[in-house]
Formats: structure tokens, sequence, C-alpha cells
């Protein structure tokens, strides 16, 4: 029953089938009126109503031209008003004037709402005098201009809010695809890079070849992570940000992360307090994020670092910890998106993240992440 009525609702949306029903309805008194009138046979009954069903076959091209419309219903209604067939200014005039603020603009609006002003003005005092006739004149222009004004503009506020909300997806999914990449990518390629960094420093003496290619390899390792920068750059352009898609890592994968970055050279180690529960997915995959960017930055910034990972399940939240012992690595180097990744996904989840040197040396990320109650 309600699919049935919505699809009629949908129907009768239609702007050609809504238009032709808004006349018919409207013309229905006159038309069943007009035999009776004639029978009777007074010319100025007859007259208006003849009249009064031009200006609602007017109507029907209100949308498409309604300005067309709206100066032939004015046409009807000032001959009408000057030769004494009707009284006052017709219905249909209201409805004209409404889809002139409805669906024209700026000046457009302003000429046609004066013009048609204009000449009921000029009736209603100089050809067939009225009593405060320019005053009535600019009521019954004034009111059904200004509501479609004010429709209209709340339709393009609507739509201009839907255009926006479409943006502002475009830039989230921008800024996630940005983040994927600085999380993946820029780990592995650290990871090689320090490989190939050992791999060079233990060749004996006379591998020339092999450590010209070694070292060939670390540069364009950092040659790469150069140009992933610049492509984040674009990217991030847009700012925004947006809901984080799972891409199957999560607290469950930490172990093997801590042994790929033990095989990389990196003294790590994971500690696991409380029960685990299952977390929701944003928040698992934060929570292994948050370790993989922790220990890609130990590895670049930091010199004979060791990382410590610590993972505590609470009744409410979920804490994860890592702290490193190393000493900052000289050089620095630019900036990168880690940390403000780090904090983009906490603030997703509704957490808190915290950063920064340790008293008694080291670097320490800690990030606590509520769960939902049921």
């Amino acid at each position: 029953m309600r699919r049935t009525f919505l699809k009629i609702v949908r129907f009768f949306r239609r702007p050609r089938v809504f238009d032709t029903t808004l006349v018919v309805v409207f013309s229905s008194p006159a038309l069943v009126l007009l035999p009776f009138m004639i029978d009777r046979g007074e010319a100025n009954p007859i007259l208006g109503a003849v009249s009064y069903l031009a200006g609602m076959a007017a109507l029907l091209m209100r949308r498409r031209r309604p300005i067309v419309a709206a100066a032939l219903v004015a046409a009807i209604d000032v001959v009408g008003i000057a030769t004494g067939i009707v009284q006052s200014v017709n219905p249909p005039m209201a409805i004209a004037l409404y889809s002139v603020g409805r669906y024209t603009t700026g000046r457009t609006t302003a000429i046609t709402a004066a013009g048609v002003f204009a000449a009921y003005a000029t009736t209603l005092e100089a050809v067939r005098p009225v009593t405060g006739g320019w005053v009535t004149a600019l009521f019954f222009v004034g009111v059904p201009v200004g509501i479609g004004l004010i429709v209209r503009l709340r339709a393009e506020l609507a739509e201009r809010g839907r255009r926006e909300a479409a943006d502002e997806a475009v830039r989230a999914e921008r800024r996630r695809i940005a983040r994927e990449l600085h999380d993946v990518v820029a780990h592995h390629i650290t990871v090689i890079n320090a490989l190939v960094g050992g791999a060079r420093a233990t060749l004996p003496p006379g591998q020339e070849v092999t450590r010209d290619a070694l070292e060939s390899a670390e540069q364009t390792a950092r040659q790469a992570m150069s140009e992933m920068r610049h492509l984040l750059d674009v990217l991030r352009a847009d700012g925004g940000e947006g809901p984080d898609a799972a891409t199957g890592v999560g607290a469950d994968r930490l172990p093997s992360l801590i042994k790929e970055a033990r095989k990389a050279g990196q003294p790590a180690g994971l500690t696991v307090t409380g029960e685990p529960v299952e977390l929701p997915a944003a928040v698992d995959h934060a929570v292994y994020r948050i370790v993989q960017e922790a220990l890609t930055n130990t590895r670049k910034h930091a010199v004979s670092a060791r990382a410590s990972v610590r993972l505590t399940y609470g009744p409410s939240a979920v804490e994860v910890e890592v702290v490193d012992d190393g000493l900052a690595a000289g050089g620095g180097g630019a900036p990168g998106f880690g940390l403000g990744g780090m904090a983009e996904r906490v603030a997703l989840c509704g957490g808190r993240l915290s950063t920064g040197p340790r008293p008694e040396g080291g670097f320490r990320v800690h990030a606590r992440i509520p769960l939902e109650t049921r």
C-alpha cells in the first residue's frame, strides 16, 4: 500500500504531470459553471470564465517559459480589468508570478516583476481607478514573486549542499588513498632500504659490483619515497577526511609485523595485556597502522633503537603504546605524514593520541581508543 502511494506521489511530482494536474484542477470549477452561464446568457460572467480558463492554459508553459506565461496572464487580466469583465486579479496571475520568482534569476526576475506591477498599477490607478490601486498591485505582484524567490533559494542551497557533500566524499577518498599509500608503501620501502643497507654493510672487500648494485637499490628506494611524498601532496591537496575502509589488517597481525621488523634488523617486542576482544573494523585497522607507522619512524629517525609495543584491552577502551630508546638520527629530513595520519585515524575512532620524546630518552606513541559498550 505504501509503495503504491509512493509511486503515485512520484508520478504526480513530474513537472509536466504536476502542471497539467494543476491546470485541470483549477479549471474544473469554471468548466462546470460555464454551461450554466451560457444557458443564462450573461455576457460578463461568460467572458470572465473564458479569460480565467485562458490564463490557466497559459500556466502549462510556466516552467519552460515563465516570462511568456506571466506576460500572457497579465495581458488577459489587464484587458479583463480595463473592460470590466473581471473585478480583481485572477488566481492564475499569482501562480505565474510565483513561477517567475522560482524559475528565473536576478535581473530577469526584477524586470518581469516590475513590468507586471507597472501594468497592473496603471490599470488600477488610471484606466479603472481603484482606491489604493498601486498598493493592491504591489501586494499581488510582490508576494508570489517573493515566495518563488524563497523557494528557489532554498532549492539552490539544498543542491549546493548535495554538491558539497559529494565533493567532500571525493576529498575523503583522496585522503584515505594517501593514508593507505603512506602506511603500506612507506613501510615496505623502509624495510627494503634497511635490508639493502644491512647487506651492503656486511659485504666483504672486493665485492665492488655488488656494492654498487646495492647502493643503486638504496638510492632507488629513497627516490621512490620522495616521489611518493609528491603524490601524497597532490592527493591531500583538497583536504577532507573520511571513514577508513577495512584492508584486512588488524591487531591479530601485530605478531607478524614485529617478526618482520626483527628480520629487518630492528629489535622489537610485543606485550599484550587484558582479555583480547573483537575490535570494530576501524579500531582494529587503526591499531595495526599506528604500530606499523611507529616502527617505521623508529627505523627512519632513531639510531640503535629497540622498540617495545604494548597492546592493552580494557573494558571500555583499547590502548596501544610504542616506545623506543633510540637517539635522534642526524640530518632529520623532510617531515612526513606519519604522525598526522595516526592522529587522523585515532580522531576518526573518537580516541586520543599523544606523541613525543621520553624524558629518559627515545620516543613514545600512545593511543587510547574507546570501545562501544552494548
